[in-house]
């Protein structure tokens, strides 16, 4: 039975791959993942090296896939004209997918950017969406454990349930929970941009604060509580060098969880919905 799985996950991947190809030149591209068990709970894993990735819920069985293909990188030679000849770009590009046991992998061609746009079905996700350059990423409506991570782009999650670890490099972290899973630890970070998160009113947490260049401000009642900063010593030709890591810890209605923010060059915001 375990052969078999695999063996269709790799069909999958050939018949979505050809699907694609096939009909380049259009604007925007669809596949169509079934899940092996349609209703119950699925991982989604999105990874990209040049694109945005937006996801949402619906109402159906699959994950539906639209992709819209943008330039690749240029190598030797890629300007736009040369010895009075212009440059003609193809716009096509290469995603794959495979699903196994309810577990879909998607992965896009590393020298094209390509812009993914996925629907999934409204059952609980384990989902993780990773790009790295000119995109962002935008996730609503999904329920589910979230594992979200960008270098240069924001990251924006709106009416979710479960719980989050999002993290970026260049651009703000914004979230806003419906529901939160009251026994899962988050993390939010990012080294330039505001860190942004509404959480429900009912909030029980361990907060672990920290803004390098930057305010931190909530509308939750935060009992703060002194810690000794984390003092790092480094010894070099003779010279010690001190680092100083100065965090802001404090419980929110008596504690829970712990739920870490941090950023450099920012303000971070802890929300409580309305």
């Amino acid at each position: 039975m375990k052969t078999t799985k695999i063996i269709g996950a790799i069909i999958i991947t050939m018949l979505l791959t050809g699907r694609l190809l096939a009909q380049d030149g259009e604007k925007t591209q669809q596949l169509v993942v079934p899940l092996s068990q349609p209703g119950k709970a699925f991982k989604l894993d999105v990874g990209l090296l040049n694109g945005s990735i937006t996801v949402t819920a619906y109402e159906g069985k699959d994950i539906i896939i639209d992709v819209q293909a943008g330039e690749g990188r240029r190598g030797h030679g890629g300007e736009d004209r040369v010895n009075g000849m212009k440059r003609l770009s193809s716009n096509s590009t290469s995603i794959q997918a495979d699903e196994s046991n309810n577990q879909v992998n998607v992965h896009g061609d590393a020298n094209k950017k390509a812009d993914l746009i996925i629907k999934v079905p409204q059952s609980e996700v384990n989902l993780r969406l990773h790009t790295v350059n000119d995109g962002n990423i935008n996730v609503s409506n999904v329920s589910g454990e979230l594992e979200i991570s960008n270098v240069n782009g924001y990251i924006k999650l709106s009416n979710i349930s479960g719980s989050v670890v999002a993290n970026t490099v260049n651009g703000k972290v914004e979230v806003t929970f419906k529901t939160i899973d009251p026994k899962a630890p988050m993390a939010f970070s990012t080294l330039n941009g505001n860190v942004d998160v509404t959480f429900p009113a009912g909030l029980k947490a361990d907060v672990k604060l920290k803004s390098d260049r930057g305010d931190i401000y909530t509308d939750f009642d935060v009992v703060t509580e002194q810690h000794k900063p984390n003092v790092t010593r480094n010894s070099s030709s003779g010279m010690v060098s001190l680092k100083i890591e100065d965090w802001v810890y404090g419980k929110i209605d008596g504690g829970g969880p712990e739920i870490m923010m941090k950023n450099m060059n920012g303000n971070i915001y802890i929300r409580k919905s309305k």
